[in-house]
Order: C-alpha cells, then sequence, then structure tokens
C-alpha cells in the first residue's frame, strides 16, 4: 500500500454554471446517430456537490465558498484506505452485476436490473451507514446490499424466480428488495417512526441513535406513495434519508418529463432540507451522506438527498435503451464512469498503486467465476416455502392455507408435486 494511508483527501466543490437544455424526449435513437456531440453535465449545474471532477482531478478550491462545512468536513475526513475500500466495493459491484447480466441473456436468470454506472452513488452512501441504520432498497441496490454485508450471491435466487427474499434483513440492516415502485418509501418512513418512539434519536449517543434510508429512482419521485411518505416524515420529524438515485431515465422517459423543477427542490417544498450531489463522485456522496445521516440521527428530521447519476445499462434486461437513447447521450456519461475516476485519482495522488488495482481486478474476476457457479447450482425449493414467513409468528390462516395445499399437491402422481431441479 502507499504510505499516505491517513492523509485526508478530499476536496469539495459546488461548480457554478446554467441549467442545461432539457434532452428532446423525441430526439434519434442511439442506433440511427453516429453524430458525437457534447451531452450537457447536469452536475454542472450550481448547487451540485462535487469534489472530484469527471477526468479524476480535484475540484479547484476557489469553488468551495458555497459548500456546506459539515459536507466539507466529512470530505477532509476520508482518508487514502476509505478511498481504496470503496474502490474495491465499486469493482467487485460491477463484475457481479456484468455477470448476473450475462447470466440472465444465457437463461439462468429471468430478469435482471442492472446498477451500471451507479456504483459510486450506492456505495458512497452505503459505506456512510452505521451497523444500527436500517436500509429499505428498491430493486437495484446491489452495492448498497454488499456494503451492508449481504453476499451478493444471495440476490441471485429471487431473479432466478425460486425465492421471495434470500437475506435475513435484521442482520444486515437492509430490507428485501421493493419491485412495487417507491412503495417502500412509506415502510421506511414507518420504520423510521418506530426508531422514534423507541427513543433512539437525538440522545447524542452513537452507539443508540440510529436512521433509515430508503433508496429510490427519479421515477418514483412521480409516485404517490413517495409524496405521502415525505408528507408523513417531514411532519413528525421522522429519522430518515431519503435518497434518490436520478439516473435520468424512468425506463424510456426522461427526468426532464418526469418534472420541470431540480428534484431536490421538492425538499423545499415539503419542508424537508436537501441536497443535490454528483452521484458519480464517490467523495461527494460520501461527504453529503453522513451530514444527511446524523441530521436524521440527531432527531432535526428527514433529508432529500438527489445524487445525480446515469443508468448505464438497460432498466432491465427485458429494456432495450437503444430504442430511446441516444449513443452520444451514453458515450458522454461513459466519460463520467465513477470508477474511472476514482482510479484516476487514486494514481494521481499516490493513493493506490497498479499493485492494489491489479488485485482488486484479480478478486472482480474470482467473484465472476463463484457467481456462475452458485446460479448454475441454484434449485427450485419446495412450494410449501411460501408459507414460511408470511408472518411472524404462527399464523392459523396461513397454517390452514398450507394444510389444504400439501393435501392437494399429494393428490397429483409423478413430478407435479415434485420440487426436484427436473421439475423446473
Amino acid at each position: 500500500m502507499p504510505p499516505a494511508d491517513t492523509t485526508p483527501v478530499g476536496t469539495s466543490a459546488t461548480p457554478s454554471g446554467t441549467t442545461p437544455a432539457a434532452a428532446d424526449a423525441t430526439s434519434t435513437p442511439a442506433d440511427q446517430s453516429d453524430t458525437a456531440v457534447p451531452w450537457p453535465d447536469p452536475c454542472e449545474v450550481a448547487g451540485t456537490i462535487r469534489f472530484v471532477a469527471p477526468e479524476g482531478s480535484r475540484v479547484p478550491e476557489a469553488m468551495l465558498a458555497v459548500v456546506d462545512p459539515a459536507v466539507r468536513a466529512e470530505a477532509d475526513r476520508l482518508t487514502g484506505e476509505d478511498l481504496r475500500a470503496m474502490y474495491r466495493d465499486m469493482v467487485l459491484v460491477r463484475e457481479f452485476d456484468r455477470e448476473a447480466t450475462s447470466l440472465q441473456r444465457q437463461g439462468e436468470l429471468g430478469l435482471w436490473p442492472e446498477c451500471r454506472g451507479q456504483e459510486a452513488a450506492q456505495i458512497g452512501s452505503g459505506s456512510a451507514l452505521r451497523p444500527r441504520d436500517h436500509v429499505f432498497p428498491s430493486y437495484r441496490e446491489h452495492g448498497v446490499a454488499h456494503v451492508r454485508g449481504v453476499d451478493l450471491l444471495e440476490l441471485l435466487p429471487i431473479f432466478r424466480g425460486i425465492a421471495q427474499g434470500g437475506w435475513d434483513p435484521v442482520a444486515h440492516g437492509f430490507h428485501l428488495y421493493t419491485l412495487v415502485i417507491g412503495s417502500h418509501t412509506l415502510h421506511a418512513t414507518g420504520y423510521a417512526m418506530g426508531i422514534q418512539r423507541d427513543g433512539d434519536v437525538g440522545t447524542g449517543d452513537p452507539e443508540r441513535d440510529r436512521a433509515v434510508v430508503a433508496y429510490f429512482g427519479d421515477g418514483a419521485t412521480a409516485q404517490g406513495d413517495v409524496n405521502e411518505a415525505f408528507v408523513f416524515a417531514s411532519t413528525v420529524s421522522a429519522p430518515v434519508v431519503f435518497f434518490c438515485q436520478n439516473n435520468q431515465w424512468a425506463i424510456s422517459a426522461p427526468t426532464t418529463v418526469q418534472t420541470t423543477v431540480p428534484l431536490v427542490d421538492r425538499g423545499a417544498g415539503f419542508g424537508i432540507r436537501a441536497f443535490r450531489v454528483d452521484g458519480n463522485d464517490v467523495v461527494a456522496v460520501r461527504a453529503v451522506t453522513e451530514v444527511a445521516l446524523e441530521h436524521a440521527r440527531s432527531g432535526a428530521g428527514p433529508v432529500l438527498v438527489e445524487a445525480v447519476t446515469y443508468r448505464m445499462g438497460a432498466h432491465t434486461t427485458s429494456d432495450d435503451p437503444t430504442r430511446y437513447r441516444e449513443r452520444a447521450e451514453e458515450e458522454a456519461w461513459r466519460r463520467r464512469d465513477p470508477i474511472d475516476r476514482l482510479r484516476t485519482l487514486l494514481l494521481a495522488e499516490g493513493l493506490a498503486t497498479q499493485e492494489f488495482l491489479d488485485g482488486v481486478d484479480g478478486e472482480a474476476r474470482e467473484l465472476a467465476a463463484a457467481v456462475r457457479t452458485y446460479c448454475r447450482a441454484l434449485t427450485k425449493p419446495p412450494a410449501t416455502v411460501m408459507f414460511d414467513h408470511a408472518y411472524a409468528a404462527a399464523h392459523p390462516l396461513v397454517a390452514e392455507e398450507r394444510a389444504w395445499y400439501e393435501e392437494y399437491a399429494a393428490s397429483f402422481d409423478g413430478p407435479v408435486a415434485s420440487s426436484s431441479p427436473s421439475a423446473h
């Protein structure tokens, strides 16, 4: 490892600029245009917090004046060791995501939602969490799952179609994936209200105070559930951080047709403190999330974070983004790749060696091999597992339904009632 293990590396800035021109939702699809035109960077809008520029250099000191001092302080506390750890996590998650996508294309998974391009938003925010905090993800937060200690392999059975979960939410402080868009923000707010009633907010004891994070995309902000969650959280000062990964596209609908103002401005309308951060800058995301979580844990109320990032892949493997996105747009965002940005910074600052980077790449290859082996070995469980976790305690109606199903299944001969792999 390089000698700068404990040297603070973060400097922050909020670049000034004007709002970029909105992307035309009817523009020529990628497969019809090879025009290499610059694509506006929404993170250059005034008010967006950025520490590391897309080319991997630090933002100039002169641009620090309007940045929240608490955010700057958190950035300055990050060390070379912190950045190397986040880099490693980002690389591992991307390789896992790539392998899972390939497995779906090979028929081993029924569906897969890629998180490629959003690693900084997820690893940066997830690494700011404490063990007693609790996360309510949507269905794309593979990076947050990894940081919370969930074995990435455990994400696969859901998308294989053989499980409704796969990990213990309590053990990891990481709830099960939610496929219903936005509904989990209400669950997160309710959980945060429970923490409040337990007295685990605003005590000043870091071993006791807790917060909740709800992750969702830009498209979810148009859902009634999300706005209802904002109302509840604001009026009761619930300790919840609403973390919006604005990846520019709600399937085929761009952000520009979902809102006429930056999503971060929604916070003020609900009386919620809000930050807008470059979601491809892991330093900025980590610093902002640290401040947001501390605000919530202290009892000061909810926070909205808009992390401006990009979905580099498809919405899910059932989607074809070439039908609605321009090649120029995708290429512009590839040049803002969060992993490339951090790698460049590490090398330029002498915070990582080529040996370290090669070692991480080796770990990623080993993970990919493990993913392939595990996924292909998955077998269908008995159908009765659907009754096992319907309620926390035994329930007479569930017991009655289970008994009926077992009797019904037993009435068939042969493979129909079987739970062996051959009965898939």
